[in-house]
């Protein structure tokens, strides 16, 4: 389900700049417990190979989280979507926003949340309609397939955005 709502239900928006911890360069963001909630940060500024570096970073918070190693195919599976969706979201950062500036990833015992921040000004949307022949353009489209909810956050008076999405934990 694709939407613009700007967080998703029950949820109140992104996470405030004090529950986190800031990311070290080459992926050392700390895990932080937040009532329940288990939250990373990782900064990008000044890296370059930021997809890979966000990848990395979304594995280790995996292990700390016990999502990896994975005990079952179901587990596994989910593990990879979430690295998916980290990877797509930076990418389309990458190509579309003058990059990320920021990686967030949380989670608690039913959501996983991923967020990217960004200077851009445009508004992700999957490709409609959606040609899964052609090369190109399958971003958003996956991460709508895959997650239970996503969406684009804006601060008035600050350039940017933050792209969210949500995915289920594992059973």
């Amino acid at each position: 389900m694709s939407t613009t709502r700007p967080y998703s239900p029950g949820d109140r928006g992104p996470e405030s700049g004090d529950g986190g911890a800031s990311g070290a360069p080459g992926g050392g963001g700390l895990a932080v417990p937040s009532g329940g909630r288990q939250a990373r940060r990782l900064s990008f500024d000044g890296e370059s190979g930021v997809v890979p570096l966000a990848r990395d970073f979304a594995r280790q918070a995996l292990h700390a989280w016990g999502w990896l190693p994975a005990a079952s195919a179901d587990r596994r599976a989910a593990a990879e979507d979430v690295l998916l969706v980290v990877s797509e979201l930076v990418t389309n950062a990458c190509l579309h926003a003058e990059g990320p500036d920021e990686l967030r990833i949380s989670c608690d015992n039913k959501v996983l949340r991923v967020e990217v921040s960004d200077r851009g000004a445009g508004q992700p949307a999957p490709r409609t309609p959606h040609r899964a022949g052609r090369p190109g353009g399958h971003g958003m489209f996956i991460v709508q397939r895959l997650c239970l909810d996503w969406g684009v956050v804006r601060t008035p008076g600050v350039t940017g955005k933050t792209v969210w999405a949500e995915l289920g934990a594992p059973a």
